[in-house]
């Protein structure tokens, strides 16, 4: 079976999203996820302005949370399943594996996020900004939390599989020896995708550990959430 085939299922499960047909529900998903972002970024302020941790950080809210730049990528994961028997042959196993888990939590958080979206259609004006006090009720409604959880654990999945596979030299040297390559059969979105994580995680000393510091902290907005606390987001 080829090492691509997740791959193939994680695209048949984005291209059934709803918000491909509705362009209202496509405009609150934005929303909905530009609001999670600064409330993300709020949050982990300290965490993610460590010098060391700006990239990581750029990369967690640029990739893993969704959003549009996931719909170029996308395109061209559909073009690169055409393909499969030469991204596997230019793209080393390991930086497949752990590129299969990023898109994986980049599914996942659009599945979770158009629920959301769809949830605050059915509950308020159209245009209505977006506050804390809206998303508060509307997840305790959705009742995410085994799926938020879930996230958080694949998160914490793919900060071990970051150190394990992604700090060897000779896997970065592999990897970057196949650019050229990459750019020659237009994979280029997911080669940068990949190759993100390789820049971000340089100058760290764990991803696993700013990962795991990250999860913590979720963690906890999840259960404040829950539980029914007034500003569980502070």
């Amino acid at each position: 079976m080829s090492k691509l085939a997740e791959l193939d299922q994680l695209l048949e499960q984005y291209q059934q999203f709803s918000y491909h047909t509705d362009p209202v529900l496509e405009k609150r998903l934005h929303e909905a996820q530009d609001w999670l972002k600064m409330r993300i970024q709020r949050t982990h302020h300290e965490l993610f302005n460590q010098p060391e941790n700006q990239l990581m950080a750029k990369y967690f809210i640029n990739r893993l949370y969704g959003g549009p730049e996931f719909d170029d990528l996308a395109v061209q994961i559909e073009r690169l399943l055409k393909y499969a028997h030469k991204a596997e042959k230019i793209i080393p196993e390991n930086a497949i594996k752990t590129g299969l888990k990023s898109v994986g939590l980049a599914v996942l958080a659009m599945q979770l996020d158009e629920e959301v979206a769809a949830q605050l259609l059915q509950d308020y004006p159209v245009n209505q900004a977006i506050d804390d006090e809206m998303m508060r009720l509307t997840l305790i409604k959705l009742d995410q939390q085994q799926a938020r959880d879930q996230q958080l654990l694949l998160l914490d999945d793919l900060g071990t599989a970051l150190d394990k596979y992604m700090r060897s030299f000779i896997m970065h040297t592999a990897f970057k020896m196949c650019k050229g390559t990459a750019n020659k059969y237009h994979f280029e979105l997911m080669y940068d995708f990949i190759g993100e994580g390789f820049v971000a995680m340089k100058p760290m000393k764990s991803a696993a550990k700013f990962i795991h510091e990250f999860t913590v902290k979720e963690r906890e907005i999840v259960e404040k959430v829950h539980s029914g606390q007034v500003n569980p987001f502070v």
